[in-house]
């Protein structure tokens, strides 16, 4: 999916200036890196959150529209409001083609449900991490990259290393000899224990019984035939 994003040039800098214009629905944000000084923009709120719901737009390399030009960008940071989940302000990375870009992108674990620790050995997966970051030329970003695990057994763990990267897509972290483990297959926490399902009548009824031969074993209560006998 292509994004792409309208922004105006922002005059006014500083708290006040950003209150201002947060109040007026839109939210202000900044571009910089390709050899070029940063510049503050200000974006539309109501079509920002619109692509921002899709968690491609975080992996892609955006079109932004400034004036009549538009330049491809990374999203490099996004601040939000600490209790609600409000946009508060962007970063932008310009892109430039033969200059790689570092950026964070998800792991997707393949084979969960047929996983040898899961299927036969009464394990559940657990995802130690779930993004990685990576550095690549623009036209080799990938949205996302494949973690198998069918094969990965109780106590057993997965690391950076063992995820395939594309061509001319490196790890930062394996870079720097930083193999960090990303999932594990671990024994369950708690054991639930199914408890048979017993109609609200035949819970009654068994209550019933149960205080019929309780009063039974001490002769102290009337049985129907007593209660006739009497009558008579």
């Amino acid at each position: 999916m292509k994004f792409e994003i309208d922004a105006e040039a922002r005059e006014g800098t500083g708290r006040a200036e950003s209150r201002r214009l947060r109040r007026l629905g839109r939210v202000p944000a900044i571009v910089y890196g390709g050899g070029k000084d940063p510049s503050p923009i200000v974006l539309d709120r109501n079509s920002l959150d619109n692509q921002m719901v899709l968690n491609t737009f975080y992996t892609s390399i955006l079109s932004l529209k400034l004036g009549k030009k538009a330049q491809p960008v990374v999203v490099k940071e996004v601040q939000r409001h600490p209790a609600k989940s409000v946009v508060m302000h962007l970063d932008f990375q310009r892109v430039v083609e033969d200059e790689e870009i570092t950026l964070n992108v998800p792991i997707h674990c393949i084979g969960e449900d047929v996983a040898v620790g899961v299927r036969e050995e009464g394990g559940v997966i657990e995802h130690i991490v779930t993004d990685v970051e990576i550095s690549c030329l623009p036209a080799n970003l990938p949205e996302f990259l494949e973690l198998d695990v069918t094969e990965l057994h109780l106590n057993e763990i997965l690391h950076l290393s063992d995820i395939v990267y594309p061509e001319g897509v490196t790890s930062t972290q394996l870079a720097h000899d930083h193999d960090a483990p990303v999932a594990a297959v671990h024994p369950p926490r708690r054991e639930e224990i199914d408890e048979p399902v017993i109609e609200e009548g035949e819970e009654l009824e068994a209550a019933a019984e149960g205080e019929e031969a309780e009063a039974a074993e001490d002769g102290g209560t009337e049985t129907s035939k007593d209660k006739d006998s009497a009558a008579e």
